[in-house]
C-alpha cells in the first residue's frame, strides 16, 4: 500500500509541475504522440485483463490456465516496455529530445517514470511466474498473486491517466 501511495503522489507532483508550467510557459509547444502508445496501451490492457483471468483461474484451481495467462500478462508487459522504447525512439528521429521544449520533457520523464514502475512490477509478476511454474504457489503466495495484479492495474490506471494527460494538455 505504501509502494502505491508514494507512486501516486509522485504522479501528482508532477502532475501539478506540468499542469503549472503549462500554464506559466510562452514557450510551451505540444509534442506530437506517437502512434505506437495507441499499440502500447492494448497491450497493457491485454496484460491486465492476462492477469486477472489468471487471478481467477488460480481461484479455481486450474492452475495450469494460471501459468498460461500469467506468463501472457509478464510478456505482454515486457511487450509494452518495448513499445515505449520504440515511442521514445520514434521521437527521437523525430528530432524530439528530452531537451527540445517543456511537453517533450515533461513526456520523457512521465514516461520514464511510469516504465521504472513497470520494471518492477515486471520482476514482481516473474517471481510469481517462476514460483508458480515450479508448483510452489501454496496458499502464503497466492497474496503475492494479489499484490502483484492490484499493482498492475494500478500501473494501467496510470498510463491511461498519462496518455489523456498528454492528449488533453500536452
Amino acid at each position: 500500500m505504501v509502494l502505491l501511495a508514494a507512486s501516486v503522489m509522485l504522479i501528482a507532483a508532477f502532475t501539478s509541475a506540468f499542469v503549472v508550467r503549462r500554464g506559466l510557459s510562452d514557450d510551451w509547444v505540444t509534442m506530437p504522440l506517437p502512434r505506437i502508445l495507441w499499440v502500447n496501451t492494448a497491450v497493457l490492457l491485454a496484460s491486465s485483463v492476462a492477469l486477472e483471468l489468471a487471478r481467477r483461474a488460480l481461484k479455481s484451481g486450474r492452475r495450469t490456465a494460471f501459468n498460461r495467462f500469467w506468463t501472457a500478462g509478464t510478456v505482454l508487459g515486457l511487450v509494452f516496455l518495448a513499445g515505449q522504447y520504440a515511442a521514445w525512439q520514434q521521437l527521437y528521429r523525430a528530432g524530439i529530445y528530452i531537451a527540445t521544449n517543456p511537453s517533450s520533457s515533461f513526456f520523457f520523464l512521465l514516461t520514464c517514470v511510469h516504465a521504472v514502475h513497470l520494471i518492477g512490477g515486471i520482476g514482481a509478476l516473474g517471481y510469481v511466474n517462476i514460483q508458480a511454474l515450479r508448483l510452489r504457489l501454496g496458499p502464503g503466495k497466492r497474496t503475492a498473486v494479489d499484490v502483484c495484479a492490484v499493482f498492475w492495474h494500478f500501473l494501467d490506471g496510470m498510463w491511461v491517466y498519462l496518455l489523456l494527460l498528454f492528449l488533453i494538455w500536452g
